[in-house]
């Protein structure tokens, strides 16, 4: 039964369908492969296997009866940590947060279980869900299933993981830096950011917040580009305020192949360099479509400087992720923005300014940011779709030095500061656009490389197209070795 670990979230609801599995039989085989292997991932970190095990019961003998509960009827997946899910902790890895369990589910759990999945556990996240990595003083370190004592990303590292060793049919994470796109590219793995509202956030709050985020999205995971589009299908549209009167209809795709597609290529940047064997990946994906028929562009560039989108980004990301913090860490970081001289322009006092930021500053780069939407805008009237990188490197050697803001990674050869690979997230993050990441290949080291595909606002079924058409081309997911 080894291959159905494998198999899409798709292709195991038809045989659930079809009645040639049974919803308790997959899970059984699921949590099998969960005890014996993860061990050595540590990547479902909470495990609700009992209640799991009654609802696939009850899965099994609504099929006998002819009866299906949706889409994802009988098929057992994982959830982010970061959701709530009734009766089990929510702590974002934050040690004094550990006995804090949800009351109920959130929105996108719900949705999934009313589309009849069965979720039989969580997945692992770094501090706060704010690093490359997956590791915290509750569940401890997540290792990469490609390579063990390597990230498999963050913060739905775990998530990542659990998809790549075969544990889980599906995932469901979060993104405001990455936190979809960069594990789906270190651990081999599909991810798809959604156009920023389009999914609602309720019940993604350690706080309990209702509003959402700004630039924070929700998003799935998985092993296969329809299981994304699927998943996607499901969770997004809207949320209570506004069913009355807003429906999501995000547009076709009209995508069938490369043929005559207008592809931008963004492989390289100064501002954030990116490693050559990852590089190497992105332009065979290119070449691959260019030879089947796409038009591809790598000199094409939005109308607005790369430092200008950074900048605007870090602004926007900080003050977003102040919001998060505790009261009293709020206090401290407006102490210390006191204490700092007003020529001070390292990157912790720049940081320190966007955590504490005044609102008419906030709507400053608010503006900054609204330009650019308009500037993506005018560049998908030329182009369909954008390929560029997910991150610099791929899979790194695990860093727990508590001053992240001293980590380094190595970039052909040059040592860069850690977040500098943030640009290649944040640059089409901050203006609200979905990217998809699907498997381009591996390193000649063997580890996997991602490639994202980032389109209009709303065009969320283009870039779940046109990856598609990449998975095509590149084969798509490649299984690690030792999970057999």
């Amino acid at each position: 039964m080894s291959e159905l670990a494998w198999k899409s979230a798709t292709e195991l609801a038809g045989l659930i369908r079809a009645r040639r599995l049974g919803s308790r039989e997959l899970l059984d085989h699921m949590i099998a492969r969960v005890e014996r292997y993860d061990n050595q991932v540590n990547a479902v970190v909470v495990r609700d296997f009992d209640r799991a095990r009654a609802a696939a019961d009850e899965a099994d003998a609504a099929t006998r009866r002819g009866v299906s509960h949706g889409p994802l009827h009988g098929v057992p997946m994982t959830v982010k940590e970061s959701f709530d899910l009734a009766g089990l902790p929510t702590t974002w890895g934050v040690p004094e947060m550990k006995d804090n369990i949800a009351a109920r589910d959130g929105v996108v759990p719900q949705r999934l279980k009313d589309a009849g999945a069965v979720i039989f556990g969580k997945t692992n996240v770094p501090l706060m869900l704010a690093d490359f990595q997956s590791y915290n003083a509750v569940y401890g370190t997540t290792h990469n299933p490609h390579r063990q004592g390597h990230t498999p990303g963050g913060s739905s590292g775990g998530g990542a993981a659990a998809l790549a060793a075969g544990f889980t049919a599906l995932e469901y994470g979060s993104d405001i830096g990455g936190s979809i796109r960069n594990p789906a590219h270190y651990s081999g793995v599909c991810g798809h950011k959604p156009t920023w509202g389009i999914v609602p956030m309720r019940g993604h709050a350690l706080t309990g917040a209702l509003t959402p985020t700004d630039i924070s999205v929700v998003g799935p995971l998985a092993r296969s580009i329809d299981d994304l589009e699927l998943a996607l299908e499901l969770t997004a549209g809207s949320d209570r305020l506004h069913e009355p009167g807003w429906k999501l209809d995000l547009a076709p795709s009209e995508v069938e192949g490369a043929e005559g597609l207008r592809v931008a290529l963004w492989c390289d940047d100064p501002i954030a360099a990116v490693d050559d064997s990852v590089q190497k990946v992105l332009r065979h994906a290119a070449e691959a479509l260019s030879e089947a028929g796409a038009i591809v562009d790598d000199q094409a560039r939005p109308d607005f400087t790369p430092q200008h989108c950074m900048d605007t980004y870090r602004t926007l990301l900080f003050s977003a992720m102040a919001a998060r913090q505790p009261q009293a860490q709020f206090e401290q970081s407006i102490r210390r923005l006191e204490g700092l001289a007003p020529d001070d322009m390292s990157d912790g006092a720049q940081v320190l300014r966007a955590q504490t930021i005044r609102h008419r500053d906030w709507a400053t780069a608010n503006e900054a940011r609204t330009r650019m939407r308009y500037a993506w805008a005018d560049f998908f009237e030329k182009y369909d779709v954008l390929l560029c990188p997910v991150a610099s490197v791929p899979s790194f050697p695990h860093d727990e030095s508590e001053d992240m803001n001293a980590r380094t990674l190595t970039v052909n050869g040059k040592t860069v500061s850690y977040f500098d690979q943030l640009f290649w997230a944040g640059m089409t993050g901050v203006s609200y656009l979905p990217g998809t990441v699907v498997p381009g290949g591996m390193t000649d080291g063997r580890l996997p490389v991602g490639i994202q595909v980032v389109g209009p606002e709303m065009g969320d079924r283009r870039t779940l197209a046109v990856a598609r058409v990449i998975e095509s081309l590149t084969g798509g997911f490649q299984a690690p070795e030792g999970f057999d």
